[in-house]
């Protein structure tokens, strides 16, 4: 049974993706829950039918009562048997039946559902922006919007069909019944039912604002904790928990006042609410007793008024608490929006094909881009980079090589100019089939936090057992990956790294990081400050065998300990976004210019880093 409605939404169906969601709630809303449709149908349905056999059950306390008032014990049962038989019997089948089916629909077969298609299609469209948007945001409150926007729409959606669409056919069956035994009995209904729509309109107009800026509050507290723990090292090194306890504690205070903000309206709400709910009480009641008295009603209508003004009075309660808590939401989902329905700026064009690499030629041609600014970045640089051959890029921080790196594994848009491999535009391809050919070892080789067998699969997911050790091999990883151990007992290749491989040792983590390269084995190859963290002795190891996996690739190098290139091929100096000079190592020291100068500045192999 639970499955049947647990099965009726597949969260993960295919759906027609778009790099630009809409940026209006309602529109968002209909985009994400279409999926929903007939759910929802079939829920509004229930909760109708529910709301009316709860008014049905009131009417028929009521003329339970006026029968028991006219009518003698002894003949009582003889009149009546069938008809409180057939009800006994509805309410002890046909009432649970529905009501589990109601329950079904909205706990089985929605809620989960809601909630999982929303982190997918968020999840999946934020994984799709590019680098430069992850570098203007914290990795805190991006992570913290994705998974509260889910479960708020959820909510919303239960509180719509729980509450809103029950009340609202309560409300006016609650009307039906007292206007059918005496029109003048709806009057205090319609009334309260006009000032209760007013203070709900007066306190969903506040609360929607005040939510939002208490889920803002909150999402940038997040994102200060968050910061605080990643750079923890930092923070211990430093000895600065007291300034980040400070820092964090602003956040803190900003959550705290604007969540008091909030809860006054609640409690406005709640005071309004119970004098609303007296007069309801009073009103019907009263006008109920004094037409009896005047034999208009009888005693069953008086019953029933009393029992329908008491159920409405826990009731009104529930349905503003839901209605606040619908738009509170609300407001949960419009901050999620910020992220979950940002434009994915960098995308493939429409007619991107694959890239089709033979021998792995790189040809840069006038290329500038200064990232929208008048300055730093690169401007009309043009390198050609022939079938295997290695290339040094060397230059003071700020002079564009790693901006020229990030262009050629299309992190960004060019500006201006074109990067050719194998003589095709990297812009009319797909970038995932450009970053596949292209294998990168970083200064800061972060790895998952997940197994080893994991971070070096990472490389090459479909590659067998065997393959993945002989990379390690390769990257001199095995031996010390098979002395491993987690916290949990998993050993070897099995074995958790940390977060960012914080469990590793530099060296351990550069080499997982390397045997990862080794068995994606792209055709050109990228080293990025590879052994820059690195001490003088792990680092000559790992330049050997950086050296036997560059055998055969095309080779693009950074780095300021100038040692680690002056085997390549060929060197090039950038300064302030220009190419200022070429060569091998021993002409471009025989030329004393700018490298010449680097060289000679060196104190243990590294460049001293200039301003630019």
């Amino acid at each position: 049974m639970f499955r049947f409605f647990e099965k009726l939404v597949d969260p993960y169906q295919p759906y027609p993706v778009s790099n630009t969601p809409p940026r209006q709630l309602g529109a968002f809303l209909r985009e994400y829950l279409l999926p929903f449709k007939k759910i929802f149908w079939f829920l509004g349905c229930f909760s109708a039918v529910v709301a009316a056999i709860e008014i049905g059950l009131i009417w028929y306390l009521g003329r339970l009562i006026t029968l028991l008032s006219y009518t003698t014990p002894a003949t009582f049962w003889a009149a009546h048997k069938v008809e409180l038989i057939s009800v006994a019997v509805f309410i002890l089948t046909l009432r649970p039946l529905i009501q589990a089916i109601d329950t079904l629909l909205q706990n089985n077969a929605m809620l989960p559902n809601v909630g999982t298609l929303v982190r997918y299609r968020a999840h999946k469209h934020v994984l799709g922006q590019s680098v430069s948007w992850f570098e203007n945001d914290f990795a805190g409150r991006i992570a913290n919007r994705i998974m509260q926007t889910p479960p708020a729409t959820g909510e919303v959606v239960f509180q719509a069909f729980d509450a809103v669409t029950f009340s609202i056919a309560y409300l006016i069956g609650a009307i039906f019944l007292l206007a059918e035994a005496d029109p003048r009995l709806a009057i205090p209904m319609i009334i309260w039912a006009g000032l209760y729509g007013t203070l709900v309109s007066w306190t969903v107009r506040l609360v929607g604002p005040a939510s939002t800026a208490s889920s803002d509050a909150r999402s940038a507290l997040t994102g200060r904790v968050v910061d605080s723990y990643t750079n923890i090292h930092s923070v211990k090194m430093f000895s600065q928990n007291d300034q980040e306890l400070n820092y964090g504690a602003e956040a803190i205070e900003k959550a705290r006042t604007t969540f008091q903000y909030e809860m006054r309206l609640y409690t406005l709400m709640d005071i309004g609410l119970v004098m609303l709910n007296g007069f309801l009480v009073v009103s019907v009641v009263g006008w109920g007793i004094y037409l009896w008295t005047t034999g208009s009603a009888s005693v069953g209508v008086i019953a029933a008024g009393a029992a329908l003004t008491t159920r409405m009075n826990g009731m009104s309660g529930w349905i503003m608490w839901a209605l606040t808590t619908v738009f509170r939401e609300l407001g949960v989902i419009r901050e999620g929006m910020e992220t979950i329905s940002a434009p994915i700026e960098l995308v493939d064009l429409p007619n991107a094909h694959p890239l089709l690499m033979e021998d792995a030629h790189i040809s840069v041609s006038n290329l500038t881009h200064r990232y929208g600014r008048d300055f730093g970045g690169l401007e009309n640089v043009s390198l050609d980079i022939k079938p295997g051959q290695s290339v040094g890029l060397v230059g003071a921080s700020g002079a564009g090589k790693s901006t020229l790196i990030k262009l050629l594994l299309r992190f960004y848009d060019i500006e201006a100019g074109k990067i050719e491999f194998d003589g095709q535009d990297i812009s009319l391809v797909t970038q995932d089939s450009l970053r596949a050919q292209i294998g990168v070892v970083q200064q800061d080789s972060s790895l998952l936090h997940r197994s080893v067998r994991d971070n070096i699969l990472y490389g090459k997911p479909n590659a067998s057992e065997t393959d993945m050790i002989a990379a390690a091999k390769k990257a001199e990883a095995h031996d010390f990956i098979l002395t491993l151990q987690d916290p949990e007992g998993r050993t070897g290749y099995d074995a958790q790294v940390g977060e960012r491989g914080v469990k590793l040792s530099g060296g351990q983590r550069q080499r997982v990081a390397l045997a990862r390269v080794i068995l994606k084995d792209a055709p050109i190859l990228v080293l990025d400050e590879a052994t820059s963290a690195l001490d003088s002795a792990v680092e000559a190891e790992i330049l050997e065998t950086l050296y036997k996996v560059m055998a055969g690739k095309t080779v693009i190098a950074i780095a300021h300990r100038l040692s680690t290139i002056a085997r390549m091929d060929r060197i090039v100096v950038l300064e302030e976004g220009h190419i200022v000079e070429e060569g091998t190592h021993a002409s471009l020291l025989a030329a004393e210019g700018a490298y010449a100068g680097f060289w000679k500045h060196q104190s243990g192999g590294f460049l001293v880093m200039e301003n630019t």
